[in-house]
């Protein structure tokens, strides 16, 4: 049976690609640093028994469970989880599959290999993006912009919080943006890495009918396919840990939803209405609400020849309807910021004109670097352990305190209001 290749304008896109960056070797050699740094700070870490990469932990500890046959649900944490990682598996039972490569590494170099492959996909997925930008200003060449955005993203509270933990997010938004953004032209790959991403973890099924309403319908049966191919997988492998996962109703499970770092609307309504009973359906309705002008506008833009700023409408609709989105999960901005970027004139006015036309940037970027939901958890250090006080917030701190994803509440408003001008 002959193996479908790789499409002919996926390959001409990396063939071109890698040209251009091996012709600058420095740009090459910048671009390992980082990776190169955090493997080195996870051997590091294992010989002197640093603690480092908690979530890594968990996930190294779910693919020794899975191989060693130990149940990955029946108990809040796992035999091979460290003592300072002691936190239950969330994942469903193919992301233990997935890890699985990590398990052949101490925990600590398991943390240092997951940060390297995290900044090289973050790195990708900052050159797909200005690929896909509709313009981009003359002074944006796309091989010095990967190099520097993918550092200064450093500085981002989701994108640094994600490395020190050791989480997934970088990775599985590289899976979405290639398939969505790369592979579209594919017969036999599109909705494959949304299928495997959305296996890993399942909110990134949100692209699912993004596939479906911008007319890739093929690619969004696959993706389903992937994603059902791995669940009858995992089935057969591990049939207790398939069932146990579909049977556990806890939502404290991944930890108080109700805390400021969760910035997804089931949070918000929760710190609104004191932990109120229906606050979750509530979040639920409102997210459906939300549904139908998302992706129309999705659709608007991936028909008007932008399908970068329609892939972002759906993955930031995705990060509010998800019951849990980690502040950290918000990774998202970093594309986000290409496309403001690309927006910018070849030239840039000064005084005033500056200001106005840097404004989007700066105002993201203070959104996700200042920390502020981590400054607000933790501004009284006399608060008594078990307090709640996202539920005593003042009103300004109500609007602090729910800022992330006020942003693509205000940037779709924005949008809407011009289109509906026009």
């Amino acid at each position: 049976m002959d193996v479908p290749a790789v499409p002919a304008a996926a390959q001409s896109w990396l063939r071109e690609s890698l040209r251009r960056l091996f012709a600058r070797p420095r740009l090459v050699g910048a671009l390992f640093v980082v990776p190169a740094g955090l493997l080195v700070a996870g051997i590091v870490s294992w010989v002197i028994d640093w603690r480092l990469g908690v979530d890594s932990a968990v996930y190294r500890s779910g693919a020794v469970a899975l191989l060693t046959g130990e149940p990955l649900y029946d108990k809040m944490f796992l035999s091979a989880e460290p003592s300072w990682a002691r936190l239950p598996f969330t994942y469903p039972p193919t992301g233990a599959l997935m890890f699985v490569p990590l398990a052949l590494f101490p925990t600590q170099i398991s943390w240092g290999v997951l940060g390297a492959l995290s900044v090289l996909a973050l790195a990708l997925v900052v050159r797909v993006a200005i690929q896909n930008v509709p313009r981009r200003p003359a002074w944006m060449a796309p091989a010095t912009t990967t190099i520097v955005v993918t550092v200064l993203a450093g500085a981002l509270e989701p994108v640094w919080r994600t490395l020190v933990l050791g989480q997934i997010n970088l990775i599985l938004m590289a899976l979405v943006v290639v398939d969505v953004l790369v592979l579209g032209r594919s017969r036999y790959f599109g909705g494959v890495l949304v299928g495997v991403a959305a296996a890993v973890k399942l909110t990134p099924l949100v692209f699912v009918p993004h596939l479906w309403f911008t007319g890739r319908r093929m690619d969004a049966v696959r993706a389903v396919v992937t994603f059902a191919l791995l669940q009858l997988l995992i089935f057969v492998i591990a049939p207790h840990d398939v069932r146990k996962f579909l049977t556990v109703t806890d939502p404290e499970r991944t930890g108080p939803t109700f805390w400021a770092g969760n910035q997804g609307l089931n949070g918000m309504v929760q710190r609104l209405t004191d932990l109120s009973p229906w606050s979750n359906e509530i979040a639920i309705g409102i997210g459906a609400l939300l549904a139908v002008p998302a992706f129309i506008l999705a659709r608007r833009f991936h028909q008007a020849g932008q399908p970068l700023p329609a892939l972002l409408v759906t993955a930031f609709f995705g990060l509010l309807f998800s019951p849990v989105s980690w502040s950290h999960h918000w990774v998202w901005v970093v594309p986000l910021l290409v496309y403001l970027l690309a927006r910018l004139p070849d030239r840039l006015p000064t005084g005033w004109a500056r200001v106005r036309a840097l404004s989007g940037v700066w105002a993201v970027v203070l959104v996700f670097a200042s920390c502020v939901l981590l400054i607000m958890r933790t501004s009284d250090p006399n608060r008594p352990p078990g307090s709640k006080p996202e539920l005593e917030w003042t009103p300004p701190e109500v609007l602090l305190g729910n800022i992330y994803l006020l942003v693509p509440l205000v940037a779709g408003v924005l949008v809407l209001t011009r289109t509906r001008r026009r």
